[in-house]
């Protein structure tokens, strides 16, 4: 069954990459849009490139791992235009983490914050009023990362993996509320975490191509949105090898520092 139309829209992680694409996607005359982010020049930069679309735009810088701060924000966003679609996409990886090279418990701490608390942070607040209303829609940002766990960013795979498997949950639980869930399971996208990457990346998508898919699928109220589909079923047979064949294969992707 469709989704939508959805006319006010809160994305997380707004300033750049994909999140900053699907602002731009969701940018037209009669939307508005709730964009939160880290930088607030880029966010800005943004939200100013949606109104020219001539979409109204909010933008406010607000960490995604705090979650008072999350409460107030979403409650604000509310209370200027109920929501109909919430997209938790704000997330970083080992090479976007900040903490100082080889310091990884500050740099898994750090993941786990954003890309999972920030993820309940962001859709907990705004369920009481979508459920209130008995429609609406979220998303969430999980990675083809989430299906299999790599040497490479253990943290990051675990906390796309957590993001993943909370999505399902909320799928079971609220389709008797007729919110829609969608969980949004991309492979290498162009963005600053894809740009500290020290390998080879294949099917590399830019971020304005992917969000048009992403909002495609969502207008479709489809559950799982993974991508490209051959990535995805590489991932898949990789799951199912013997774990040493598995690790003689992926052995040589280099750690995120």
């Amino acid at each position: 069954m469709p989704a939508g139309p959805f006319r006010s829209v809160l994305i997380t992680g707004a300033s750049s990459g994909l999140g900053e694409a699907l602002a731009l996607a969701y940018a037209e005359p009669g939307v508005h849009l709730a964009l939160s982010g880290r930088d607030a020049a880029r966010l800005e930069a943004v939200a100013a490139r949606c109104r020219a679309q001539g979409a109204e735009a909010w933008a406010t810088v607000v960490d995604v791992a705090d979650p008072a701060a999350m409460t107030a924000w979403i409650t604000e966003a509310e209370a200027r235009a109920p929501l109909d679609l919430v997209i938790a996409n704000a997330g970083i990886s080992a090479g976007t983490a900040g903490p100082a090279a080889g310091d990884d418990l500050a740099k898994s701490l750090a993941i786990i914050d954003v890309n999972v608390k920030g993820v309940l942070n962001t859709v907990l607040p705004a369920l009481p009023a979508l459920e209130a209303r008995r429609r609406g829609h979220i998303a969430l940002m999980s990675s083809l990362a989430g299906f299999l766990g790599l040497g490479a960013a253990p943290a990051y795979c675990a906390s796309k993996a957590a993001v993943r498997v909370l999505g399902e949950s909320l799928h079971n639980r609220l389709a008797a509320d007729n919110i829609g869930v969608s969980v949004i399971c991309p492979g290498f996208v162009k963005s600053r975490i894809t740009a500290q990457n020290r390998f080879t990346m294949p099917l590399l998508m830019e971020a304005d191509a992917a969000a048009r898919l992403i909002r495609r699928a969502i207008a479709n109220n489809q559950f799982l949105i993974c991508f490209p589909l051959i990535l995805r079923f590489s991932i898949l047979i990789l799951s199912l090898m013997n774990r040493n064949l598995l690790n003689a294969i992926t052995g040589f992707i280099p750690r995120k520092e």
